[in-house]
């Protein structure tokens, strides 16, 4: 499956499809995700910290997608198995739509051609979430493998968003790590974020 934005989650009902302000596709954080991976796998011979460059080269969407294949084998199955599970899940969805009895035929059917018309949406967004979740993972085995200390990013919305997940996914399992984020002022007047770990 290939990587494209999709946009923010739909909200679907019987009464038409709304989008949900606020939840934006993973597909937006994963180009900065890959940034700080591709930046922080490297030997390190000073300090164990990575400092955003704003100057960091775009990637395509085909260049993303080699990137994160080259730290997952198998990561293709991964997708489509994942896929498979989110079809399933939709499947799902119309049968309780369908099985409910509070609603009038009219209302299902509208309901159910919502879903449908989004299918393809919804199914792309679940892509480009497991995409960037695997990115996070790998972010989290390179700061292991590392012993990073400090992330620092530009205090930006989706920079800190990043910074958020990165954070959620150290303090998850058995090799859990203490993190803090904090925003400073740099010498030139600059707001930053701090990812603490350790």
């Amino acid at each position: 499956m290939k990587l494209k934005y999709m946009g923010p989650r739909p909200v679907i009902s019987q009464h038409g499809i709304q989008f949900k302000s606020g939840k934006e596709d993973k597909y937006v954080y994963l180009m900065i995700a890959l940034q700080i991976l591709k930046s922080i796998d490297k030997d390190y011979n000073s300090t164990k910290s990575y400092n955003y460059d704003t100057s960091t080269k775009r990637l395509s969407n085909i260049e993303m997608i080699k990137v994160i294949n080259s730290y997952e084998n198998n990561l293709d199955k991964t997708i489509l198995s994942e896929e498979k599970n989110y079809k399933l899940r939709i499947k799902k969805e119309i049968q309780i739509i369908k099985d409910r009895t509070n609603l009038k035929k009219i209302e299902k059917t509208a309901w159910v051609n919502n879903i449908k018309l989004m299918s393809n949406y919804r199914i792309q967004r679940a892509v480009n979430k497991i995409y960037y979740m695997h990115c996070i993972s790998h972010i989290k085995s390179v700061i292991l493998r590392e012993n990073i200390k400090e992330i620092d990013t530009p205090f930006y919305e989706k920079f800190w968003h990043v910074l958020q997940t990165i954070q959620g996914s150290l303090s998850e399992g058995r090799k859990s790590l203490y993190t803090d984020i904090k925003v400073v002022t740099d010498e030139n007047g600059k707001m930053i974020s701090k990812l603490f770990i350790g």
